[in-house]
């Protein structure tokens, strides 16, 4: 897997940093128009399979979630049929896709991510991710643009350290490992959280495989638009094809078929459990046994020892449970408070919390936008009006649904550390706090540990050395990312490869060269220049 001058080339990539939009900018103009073109536009998005657009007529509307009466068109709703298509569309292309060289199956890739960098794509692509998932400008440019050309360089990347792996040779043979991609097609599955997160789609291509891909229904827009852009970008026909709609009219025929070679998932833990039971129980009827990668759910943790920083700690906790209304898989969601620290701490959370401005995302003074829908809305809904009636609203706790699915961001406070509050993940801007005693800063940190089924990111901050290090030993398993004085939230693609175990998925880091490796299929060649002519060896000679 070397160059034609026999070398692999150094592919070094380094992390896109996001524009200021600063008042009077260049790009807050740009992405002002761009707000403007998508805003007039009435979408009306097909499935695509093999390059062509297959509308079913069964459609669903693409709402913006701080305004819901605004549509801003809708998309055509898949089912078994079309997914069988998509599925037959990806086999075909899997039979040359995976022989392009990777110096030309690479191409499209960087060159999409060149045209994101630099517009007119990477407005219009944070427009979109602004509008339909409500992200604030800011958050919008840190996803939609500029960590979604870090996936596709660093796919690149790893790839070519992946490829330079091989095993050692000696006089008379050569021996060689060809990295194929998986035999088969990879089901996509990308939630709507993260315009990035179409790299389960992307990334996977990149190394030769062919997709299936069914976003997340609430981020049909931003998944349409940014297969547009490969498109644009020279992507051939049938390497990835969409098709939009429930997950239940789509996966049980992606999931059976017997070329199944990969499921690719971020989304809810309930939904991966499933898939992979279905997995399991069709395991007799594939060619190949699946491979099952997937990032799911998160309850993750502040724990904060008395020597920590009471700023440090507080700007921490606003930025990490209340940034996208808190519907990160990594959003701070539980805190951990010394009880000598609380009553400062409780009073700067609430006068910052009270600072925070909810409301339009695409306003610049915007803090928090809406949840992604009303079925999300309902939920937190119903969960603050028990923390009201309990009693255990720090600040805010409030919610408002007549124009926007708006949801106040929210300190609670219980008593009870295996409270359902701190142990129950809500995907929303509520932070529920646990208050400890100052002598038991071993034992909160068993707590901290045991409470949860997830293991997803979380954070410790102290002063004292010896503080950290006994939080680094008892936490070890509690967080795929684990931060020191920082919010657990905001890993950066090269950086700081993002994953978890337990209940949060399988671990296997996107964006790195371990998520790679997953979606390739290594064959080893032992070329003999030296055979032999006796089957015979010197010990079977009796003289």
């Amino acid at each position: 897997m070397a160059t034609k001058n026999g070398r692999t080339p150094l592919f070094p990539v380094k992390a896109t940093m996001p524009w200021t939009f600063a008042a009077g900018s260049t790009e807050r103009a740009r992405t002002d128009k761009a707000l403007a073109d998508i805003r007039a536009t009435s979408f009306d998005i097909a499935n695509e399979i093999n390059g062509k657009e297959v509308r079913t007529g069964s459609t669903l509307p693409i709402v913006t979630p701080h305004e819901h009466s605004h549509q801003l068109g809708q998309f055509h709703k898949a089912g078994p049929a079309e997914t069988q298509a998509a599925i037959d569309a990806a086999l075909e292309a899997s039979t040359w896709w995976s022989r392009v060289p990777w110096e030309e199956r690479v191409a499209p890739f960087l060159r999409a991510a060149d045209m994101l960098e630099h517009g007119p794509w990477r407005e219009k692509l944070n427009a979109a991710t602004m509008l339909e998932l409500s992200k604030t400008t800011y958050q919008a440019d840190i996803d939609a643009a500029c960590e979604t050309l870090d996936f596709i360089r660093y796919n690149v990347e790893n790839m070519l350290k992946m490829y330079a792996e091989q095993p050692s040779s000696f006089p008379g043979a050569w021996n060689s490992v060809e990295y194929r991609p998986l035999e088969g097609f990879v089901f996509a599955v990308s939630p709507f959280n993260f315009t990035c997160m179409n790299n389960l789609a992307f990334g996977p291509a990149v190394l030769g495989n062919t997709i299936v891909w069914k976003p997340a229904e609430s981020a049909s827009l931003v998944a349409h638009l940014s297969l547009q852009l490969l498109k644009e970008a020279g992507l051939p026909d049938g390497v990835i094809n969409v098709v939009y709609g429930h997950g239940q009219d789509i996966g049980p025929t992606a999931i059976a078929h017997k070329d199944l070679a990969a499921v690719h998932f971020t989304g809810s833990t309930a939904t991966f459990q499933s898939l992979w039971k279905q997995v399991g129980n069709n395991i007799e009827n594939y060619r190949n046994y699946p491979r099952v990668v997937g990032e799911t759910g998160g309850k993750d943790f502040i724990v904060v020892h008395p020597s920590a920083h009471i700023d440090e700690v507080a700007a921490a906790c606003i930025r990490g449970a209340y940034e996208f209304q808190g519907q990160k898989c990594s959003a701070a969601s539980r805190l951990y408070a010394p009880k000598s620290m609380w009553p400062a701490l409780r009073e700067r959370l609430i006068e910052m919390t009270n600072q925070v401005v909810v409301g339009d995302p695409t306003l610049p003074t915007t803090y928090v936008g809406a949840v992604i829908n009303e079925n999300q809305f309902r939920k937190h809904e119903a969960v603050l009006a028990s923390a009201r009636a309990e009693g255990i609203v720090v600040v805010g706790g409030n919610t408002d649904g007549s124009k926007g699915w708006f949801v106040d961001p929210t300190i609670l406070e219980v008593s009870d550390p295996n409270s359902r509050y701190i142990t129950e993940e809500h995907f929303a801007p509520i932070l529920t706090t646990y208050v400890y005693d100052d002598n038991k800063w071993e034992e909160v940190l068993k707590i901290v540990d045991s409470s949860t089924a997830y293991g997803l990111t979380g954070a410790v901050f102290a002063q004292d050395m010896k503080a950290i290090q006994q939080a680094d030993h008892a936490l070890r398993y509690s967080a795929g990312n684990f931060y020191i004085n920082d919010k657990p939230t905001g890993s950066v693609v090269g950086q700081q490869p993002f994953g978890g175990a337990r209940a949060s998925g399988t671990n296997d880091k996107a964006g790195s060269l371990w998520s790679s490796i997953r979606f390739s299929s290594p064959r080893t060649t032992k070329v003999n220049h030296l055979p032999v002519s006796d089957f015979g060896y010197p010990h079977l000679d009796k003289k």
